[in-house]
């Protein structure tokens, strides 16, 4: 299974259309990568479950996936449509308030990415917490060979100052100050609209279970 190169083909164009006259004179292209966007995340769902607990191979790929159409009403810019597909998979699909993995498809720019996004209050309390408890653990997960090579934590969403109830010169700051708490990977155009696709990308994920596994004992979330 793999990403169509004619699902490429219809982002690119849509990249340099978009609006409503082109995407409904398009419409039959977009159905068709819609549907390649689906059954690709359908196999990704199988593929996860047999590697990670947390992820249930009858998750819905409705709850996972998310709409192409955008919305306008508080933003100024007021293209109709993404320019890419993505998806977001855990237990309570891409709702999940919790660890996730996201899938993100765009040519050129396509992603695999796993972790807590901007975790809420309570989380983000319990995920520093644990990390001030067991910090050697966590840097032992983030700094271990398979997840180097095949993964970069995300460390731009961060806090100017130490969090309260930590001091600046607590050891591990640089990780305390953190807002988001993500691994990601790109995926190149090839590495998608391989037959291989699923595997590398469960490989990925796979390379990022320990690290996301530490984020559902802090906030302790059961499989």
């Amino acid at each position: 299974m793999a990403i169509a190169k004619e699902t490429l083909a219809f982002l690119r164009d849509l990249r340099e259309n978009n609006n409503r006259e082109w995407f409904e004179a398009n419409r039959s292209r977009y159905e068709l990568a819609w549907q390649n966007m689906k059954d690709f995340v359908g196999e990704l769902i199988i593929a996860l479950s047999k590697v990670d607990p947390y992820i249930h191979a009858d998750i819905p790929v409705s709850k996972c996936v998310f709409r192409i159409y955008r919305d306008t009403r508080f933003s100024k810019d007021k293209t109709p449509y993404k320019e890419w597909l993505g998806a977001g998979i855990s237990t309570a699909g891409r709702k999940l308030a919790g660890p996730e993995y996201y899938l993100h498809i765009s040519p050129g720019q396509s992603f695999i990415a796993g972790g807590y996004w901007r975790p809420e209050k309570e989380h983000l309390a319990a995920i520093r917490q644990e990390i001030d408890y067991n910090e050697q653990e966590f840097r032992d997960i983030v700094e271990e060979t398979t997840f180097l090579k095949e993964l970069k934590m995300d460390t731009e969403d961060t806090l100017k100052k130490a969090p309260a109830g930590y001091q600046p010169d607590h050891p591990a700051i640089d990780l305390l100050r953190l807002k988001s708490f993500t691994a990601s990977s790109p995926l190149s155009d090839a590495d998608i609209s391989s037959k291989e696709a699923i595997e590398r990308i469960v490989g990925k994920g796979a390379a990022m279970l320990d690290f996301k596994m530490f984020l559902h004992r802090a906030i302790g979330q059961e499989a």
